[in-house]
């Protein structure tokens, strides 16, 4: 385990160096610069589709606009906004939220960009069905001397879509809130069996398919980002003196990087300070990756513009929104300033000193909903991988492997399981990034087009 978790380690530090930095940050503010601040410029346009104003039943795909957009965040928000938020802060303090919100906000150029080439260039998998996702608008927008990077992209999908991170942190909180406290200490029996009962509980919906899938995330994905948010709010209500201070610390130590406790980069504290933010807001709201696309490109319209509209609130929502406000609980309830505490444990910290008695398990209760919706998407990203490069009548069998990957989640220590999954994303965001800049003068044609038809 010990090789393992070095392997990991040194395989996300050389995936995550300074060019993928330049690719994903200098990518993303090309496409805002390139766009004009469009995404700004047209949220309340976004709105309106999102609610269905312009829907059309009669339009290409499998789900509607609003399904899509779950179906993404229920990938998105998730354990990366609970105990990804808590890794920044434990590692970086205040300012690492800083550049994550810079993360965000070019993130939501990024996903303006991806997700319209992935209803622009869809194509046809092996058995004639209409799919969308970077290894399609590679293909289909460069052509077919790109296939090399869409396999490329496809095969690192396949790891990057496990749910190793999700079940790991789900793990830990179900152990330190619920098992511990009742006097079960035998850390091995309880993991190989909240493995096994994840497994069983998430086979039962993934194997439905995409439909049963969608259906199942817009009606958990809307409930658990209330209860999470009213519940953060709380937290900030009740230490509302704190608020202040603390955010206007995350303005000053981004800079400074007093906190910082990392390693340098091009020789700086704050170098480093902004990787991590950057590599947290990455996986946190996925811009850029690639995986977001994949749902989008399924939803039900023949106006790329209109899903890229839809899908670039994701970041707004996820990191914007409810990664401020966890950090922000963390940081007022001082449940940062605890050593030994790292991940959910930390964001349970802040739970429990607010709300005594019952915090821990209100956090448990948040932290279910979000793993287990993330777990039921992620199948689906890795499905599309699995049928591209293997053809569509194999893509089930990575369903397989997926949920014994669940298993391994619950088993494996958090760094070794978060290394991974960094360092696959960071592969996975070279070819998506490259298309979508080559990609980018045919979107804005696009959205010339629409905006002269729709405002």
């Amino acid at each position: 385990m010990e090789q393992f978790e070095k392997f990991t380690s040194e395989f996300s530090s050389l995936a995550w160096g300074l060019p993928l930095l330049c690719l994903l940050v200098g990518g993303g503010l090309y496409l805002m610069i390139r766009s004009r601040f469009l995404p700004f410029r047209h949220l309340g346009h976004a709105i309106q589709v999102l609610r269905g104003k312009y829907d059309n039943p009669d339009d290409e795909g499998q789900i509607s606009h609003f399904q899509a957009l779950t179906t993404a965040l229920s990938s998105t928000i998730g354990m990366g906004n609970i105990a990804g938020v808590a890794v920044a802060i434990t590692i970086g303090g205040p300012g690492a939220i800083f550049w994550l919100w810079i993360s965000g906000l070019i993130g939501m150029a990024t996903k303006f960009f991806t997700c319209t080439l992935a209803i622009l260039y869809r194509g046809k998998d092996s058995a004639g069905e209409t799919q969308g996702g970077p290894m399609y608008f590679i293909t289909e927008g460069l052509g077919q001397n790109w296939k090399p990077a869409a396999i490329f992209f496809s095969l690192a999908g396949l790891i990057g879509a496990l749910p190793v991170f999700n079940v790991n942190q789900l793990t830990q909180a179900i152990r330190d809130i619920l098992l511990i406290p009742n006097g079960i200490e035998n850390e091995v029996a309880s993991n190989w069996g909240i493995g096994i009962v994840l497994a069983i509980v998430t086979s039962v919906v993934i194997l439905g398919g995409l439909k049963r899938i969608s259906a199942t995330a817009a009606r958990l994905v809307p409930s658990m980002v209330v209860l999470y948010f009213v519940s953060v709010v709380a937290i900030l209500v009740i230490h509302a003196d704190q608020v202040p201070h603390y955010f206007s610390m995350i303005f000053t130590d981004a800079f400074a990087a007093e906190n910082y406790k990392g390693d340098p980069l091009l020789g700086g504290m704050v170098g480093g300070l902004i990787l991590l933010g950057i590599r947290r807001g990455a996986f946190s709201n996925e811009a850029g990756i690639g995986t977001a696309p994949m749902a989008h490109g399924a939803a039900k319209t023949n106006e790329p513009v209109r899903e890229g509209l839809v899908a670039m609130l994701g970041p707004a929502i996820d990191t914007l929104l409810i990664c401020t406000l966890t950090a922000l609980a963390i940081l007022v309830t001082d449940a940062w300033q605890i050593s030994g505490s790292n991940g959910v444990s930390l964001t349970a910290v802040a739970f429990s000193k607010s709300f005594s008695g019952f915090g821990n398990y209100l956090l448990l209760l948040c932290v279910a909903v979000f793993s287990v919706s993330s777990l039921f998407s992620y199948s689906y990203y890795g499905t599309k991988c699995m049928s591209y490069v293997f053809g569509a009548e194999n893509g089930y069998l990575y369903n397989y492997f997926y949920i014994a990957s669940i298993i391994m989640g619950a088993v494996f220590p958090l760094a070794a399981i978060l290394n991974l999954i960094d360092g696959v994303f960071a592969l996975m965001a070279i070819p998506t990034m490259t298309a979508t800049i080559l990609l980018a003068p045919k979107v804005m044609h696009e959205a010339k087009i629409y905006f002269a038809k729709y405002g």
